[in-house]
Order: C-alpha cells, then structure tokens, then sequence
C-alpha cells in the first residue's frame, strides 16, 4: 500500500495536471528545481508544512486536500449484527464527495463528516460538509456545511447549511447501494451563491480518496445521450447504472 509520501506525491501531479501546469512551472513557482518537484510527486521527498502551504496555493486548493491521507483498517470477520444486509455507506463516518463545476473548469472534492455519536428523533444523525472552492478571479476559499443525513433502503439524504450564509441551503442525494462497492453516484442541487441560481451537480461519492482525476471528471461530465434526454423529459435525472 503506498505510504502518505506518494499519497500526497499523487495528488499533487494530479492537480498540476488538471491545471495544465509542467514540472519546469511548478519548480520556478515554488522556487524549487525540477528534479525536487519530480521527487516530491514520486514521494522520494517528504514535503515539509511550508513548501506544502506554497504548493497548494499554486494549484489553488486547500492544503488538506493534499494531505487526506488515512491508512486502510484491517476487514473486520465478524460484524455486529445490526450491520449485517447493510449498505457500507450506511456504516461510513467519511465520505468523499467529487461533483465538476463547469463555470471554472474545476473538479471539486470535499470531505462528509457524519457523527453517528449524535442521532435525532427522526433517525437523522449530524453531518458536516467541506467544500474547497474558487472565485472566477482565481481566489480560493473553503466552504463549510453543518446539516444532517437520513438514511432509507434505496437513497441517503443530505441537507447541508452554509455556517456563514445561513440563506445558502444544499441538499444532496446519493443511492444506496446494497451491493459492496467503493462509489455511488448522486446529485447536489440548491441556489448558488455565486450567481444566485437554481443549480445541480452530477457528483460521485466514495468510500475511500479518489486520485485519478482524469477518469473522475469524464465520469462526472455530462454527456450528449443524458442532455437529449433531460431536454426531452424536461427533468434532471441521475442514474445509478454505471
């Protein structure tokens, strides 16, 4: 299993990717050589807090999203039986959201937190949501949701509400899946605070850190045949097919 050197190495060369930015570029924006920035993607190098920080604000994300490393726990044989027929999702206390936002070219990934520690009357538990975000002058900022989610045999909801914006509400839904799987697909939809419209995201959840990029934003892009559709019905739909 890779240690969090090349962990963080991977995600770096996927950023500076999407950004269309080269090694040579990336050196001469943090005042490194070459040949460092290259050991510092391969995990060679372990990168100290500071050049960490200068990094992240050359590709325009937040230092943790560098860094959100955690270490695979060893299967568990013999699960409660409360959790027995259950979705993982349903037993995950992390989640990783990715939805792509079209107005800047930008794949965006957050982290859910849910506190299983602190369950409501109607069988909601307490939820957070962090979101690193982009203005269209290129400043960068993170987001955060408190909310809740509630779970069903086919979907979990998520109502989120921004800590400083108490008017920005956001609900996400994803499936359920019953199958044992890593993802699930879903959608983000609210009033953007950007532009003041009603917005939705195609967005993809996860169990574990997703570093492909690349193969994340083709999935998340929307396609001709689901745009012909939508115009058709006349209705916004995700599937839970692929």
């Amino acid at each position: 299993m890779e240690n969090i050197n090349q962990y963080t190495g991977k995600k770096i060369r996927n950023y500076r990717k999407m950004k269309k930015m080269t090694i040579q570029q990336m050196a001469d924006s943090i005042h490194k050589s070459r040949a460092t920035v290259s050991k510092y993607e391969t995990g060679d190098i372990s990168l100290d807090l500071e050049t960490l920080y200068e990094i992240s604000k050359v590709l325009d994300v937040g230092i943790e999203q560098l860094i959100d490393y955690h270490q695979e726990e060893e299967a568990v044989e013999d699960e409660p039986e409360d959790y027995i027929g259950i979705s993982p999702f349903f037993k995950a206390d992390r989640l990783y959201f990715y939805f792509y936002d079209g107005r800047y070219d930008r794949l965006k990934e957050s982290i859910i937190h849910v506190h299983k520690n602190s369950i409501h009357e109607d069988g909601s538990y307490e939820a957070a949501l962090c979101i690193h975000s982009s203005t269209q002058t290129g400043r960068s900022s993170d987001i955060y949701y408190t909310g809740n989610v509630l779970y069903s045999d086919i979907l979990i909801r998520f109502s989120f509400v921004n800590q400083y914006n108490k008017l920005e509400q956001d609900l996400l839904y994803i499936f359920n899946p019953l199958e044992l799987r890593d993802y699930t697909e879903g959608l983000l939809c609210g009033i953007s605070s950007t532009d003041l419209k009603p917005c939705a995201f195609k967005c993809l959840v996860s169990l574990t850190p997703q570093t492909d990029y690349e193969e994340l934003k083709s999935r998340l892009l929307l396609t001709t045949k689901e745009i012909k559709c939508w115009q058709k019905q006349n209705m916004l739909m995700v599937d839970n097919n692929s």
